[in-house]
């Protein structure tokens, strides 16, 4: 069984699993595309310029330098971005981050008040945008880059209001979910 199923109830359902939308990873791209020109210059140049030992320590240096700005601006992202998932199921919304420091928060479908959603011109385009679950005891809570933010919304809102108003409409004719009328 693999991640999330392992964080589920035994007769949990899974309706949604996502990770941040790839705009998070725009600029991870960019770096890696400019560290990578900039080191091949650097290293065209160190190449022609020098010779021997200075040639061999100049070339690692630059080696180390763009190993280091990918370690810190590209891998670091790319692992943060596939460690965040974002989940639905019929129960609950379930938000985890990190690798190394792992942290999540779980919203019972029966605590979230309100369901939002924004997003600009730029999101709107690339299909993504901001979530925002209104629960009955604290501030609302955001969640950025969620892809095709719109269904989402709309999904969770059918699980919490929908589901609740049937249950509502059951108890109110008199009858409780699934027994006698």
């Amino acid at each position: 069984m693999g991640y999330p199923e392992e964080v589920l109830a035994p007769d949990e359902q899974l309706i949604l699993h996502r990770h941040p939308h790839w705009k998070m990873l725009f600029w991870p791209i960019v770096t890696l595309i400019v560290a990578t020109a900039l080191a091949g210059f650097a290293g065209g140049l160190i190449w022609r310029k020098t010779e021997g030992t200075t040639r061999s320590v100049l070339l690692i240096v630059v080696l180390v330098l763009w190993l280091g700005i990918l370690g810190w601006r590209c891998v670091a992202r790319i692992i943060s971005w596939k460690s965040t998932h974002f989940i639905v199921t019929d129960r609950r919304v379930l938000i985890r981050q990190g690798v190394v420091t792992h942290t999540g928060i779980d919203i019972p479908m029966s605590r979230i008040s309100s369901v939002q959603f924004r997003h600009g011109l730029f999101d709107r385009m690339l299909g993504t945008g901001t979530l925002i679950i209104g629960s009955s005891s604290d501030e609302p809570l955001e969640y950025d880059d969620i892809p095709q933010v719109q269904k989402v919304h709309a999904l969770l809102y059918h699980q919490v209001f929908e589901e609740s108003r049937d249950d509502w409409d059951d108890r109110g004719r008199g009858g409780a979910p699934g027994g006698h009328r």
